[in-house]
């Protein structure tokens, strides 16, 4: 799944801001016009950080935390996320497109992480039963890009780099809440220069991702279902399942 262009530069958009007190100079600020340059810079950066903290701390305060999410994609290519973690090692994610073999060019995805590794695992088709795959890290480093766009680890990340970004460009990082399929949650909405529209990253009362849309991105993806105690299952390889393992370089 490619990332939108907005994540892909935040990092680059971070060490260019980084910069510009070193251009204020050139662009004919000094003196006083220096100081007030600077001034609304670091007032810009420490607003727009102290509203990410208050945001990503109650992401970050779920960690270790046994949760099962079902979130649903909007867009041309819709499909069905089911996303469950279990401390200390359990993960489990799957991606179902509705109505297509692929969403936006990711057919169905099956990954499963316990304590006996990290498994890729296709369901049974033409008479066979399911497979799973034990990849080498390079091929799962590849594959994992899919399931990190869901994980809050992703956007408490991104979200600290962007509010740094943001306040050098002098964007403005607001708040809004937002109510989707019964869950309440508390958001961050932002725009980043050159970039149309607006991006809206929410949480639910119970400190997990709830709702993304990225401005540049038709696509956004919204929490349906929440459950504090996921099936032991989920955490598991299909019973029968041939296990097979990935050698980096080969096909």
């Amino acid at each position: 799944m490619n990332q939108p262009a907005i994540l892909q530069n935040s990092r680059s958009r971070t060490a260019a801001a980084l910069a510009v007190t070193l251009m204020l100079a050139g662009l004919g600020l000094s003196g006083c016009g220096v100081v007030n340059a600077v001034g609304k810079i670091k007032h810009d950066v420490e607003s727009n950080k102290g509203t990410i903290d208050t945001f990503t701390n109650r992401i970050s305060a779920t960690e270790g935390t046994t949760f099962e999410a079902t979130y649903v994609t909007t867009g041309g290519s819709p499909a069905t996320i089911v996303y469950a973690v279990k401390p200390p090692k359990g993960v489990a994610f799957t991606l179902t497109p509705t109505g297509a073999s692929s969403s936006n060019g990711v057919g169905r995805t099956d990954i499963v992480v316990n304590s006996s590794g990290e498994y890729y695992c296709t369901p049974p088709s033409s008479g066979a039963g399911w497979t799973c795959q034990k990849p080498e890290s390079a091929d799962a480093a590849v594959k994992n890009k899919i399931l990190d766009f869901y994980t809050p680890s992703h956007w408490v990340t991104f979200l600290q780099d962007f509010s740094l970004a943001a306040g050098f460009a002098g964007d403005k990082i607001t708040t809004s809440t937002l109510t989707v399929n019964g869950f309440s949650m508390k958001c961050v909405d932002f725009r980043a220069s050159g970039v149309p529209g607006t991006s809206t990253v929410c949480t639910t009362s119970q400190g997990i991702l709830g709702y993304v849309k990225v401005a540049t991105d038709s696509t956004s993806f919204e929490i349906r279902a929440y459950s504090a105690s996921p099936p032991a299952s989920l955490f598991a390889l299909p019973p029968g399942a041939k296990i097979t393992t990935t050698k980096t370089g080969t096909t």
